[in-house]
């Protein structure tokens, strides 16, 4: 029931999830957008500390957005093809 399939369709589904947050729309609401690092918690001036977890989280998300955009269409293409033929 509980196996290495379910965990890998849920890492695929928080990365995928992770991919599309849009920073505008969403992100700079509510003050994890890039801009916030930058200029300091809730627009504050001074720089954030580096040693946050909200510094760090804003980090993977960015670095998510943008270094896993073509795997993860790869993947998903694979994964799709996958369920269909296997099910």
């Amino acid at each position: 029931m509980f196996g290495l399939g379910s965990i890998f369709y849920f890492t695929l589904l928080m990365v995928n999830a992770i991919a599309i947050l849009h920073e505008e729309r969403f992100l700079a609401r509510i003050g994890w957008g890039q801009q916030s690092v930058y200029a300091g918690d809730y627009g504050h001036p001074g720089a954030a500390d580096p040693t946050s977890v909200k510094f760090k989280l804003i980090g993977l998300i960015s670095a998510v957005r943008t270094l896993l955009r073509i795997p993860l269409i790869a993947v998903n293409t694979i994964t799709i093809l996958y369920l269909m033929v296997l099910g």
